[in-house]
């Protein structure tokens, strides 16, 4: 088990909670390139830091997003994944018209969470590294 030094602390709990977030743009289109790569980080890492979670790890695919967080126990999975995607969607279809005519909305409805615990922190860590140097698999 951890020391108690690696843990953070609130008011009310001590804890060490970490998630593993993945998302996909509707229709899982690769519209996630260049400036809207870049701008999707800032907003993410904005969002987070707003809201007092700690990003351990984030990378941005064409066509898919892996978010490692760290959060307190008063934030749910679903909160952090709504927070991160509904402010993210508002402003990239505000700066990017593109994201508009191509999509009705630019993310789809569901996502993928795990909480660290169940796969250690250093494969979710190496497994988001290697996402951009892994073969695509079915794209041309």
């Amino acid at each position: 088990m951890a020391s108690l030094s690696e843990y953070d602390r609130t008011a009310g709990a001590v804890h060490s909670i970490g998630l593993h977030l993945v998302w996909c743009p509707k229709y899982r289109r690769p519209v996630l390139e260049g400036r809207v790569t870049d701008r999707l980080r800032s907003l993410i890492q904005a969002k987070c830091a707003e809201r007092g979670w700690t990003v351990q790890a984030l990378e941005v695919l064409p066509d898919h997003v892996h978010l490692f967080v760290r959060t307190g126990p008063d934030a749910s999975p679903a909160l952090v994944a709504h927070q991160c995607k509904g402010f993210t969607s508002r402003v990239l279809r505000a700066e990017f018209p593109h994201l508009r005519s191509r999509l009705p909305t630019l993310w789809s409805k569901s996502y993928l969470v795990a909480s660290v615990g169940r796969v250690s922190e250093a494969a979710i860590r190496r497994y988001i590294a290697e996402q951009t140097t892994r073969p695509e698999k079915g794209r041309p």
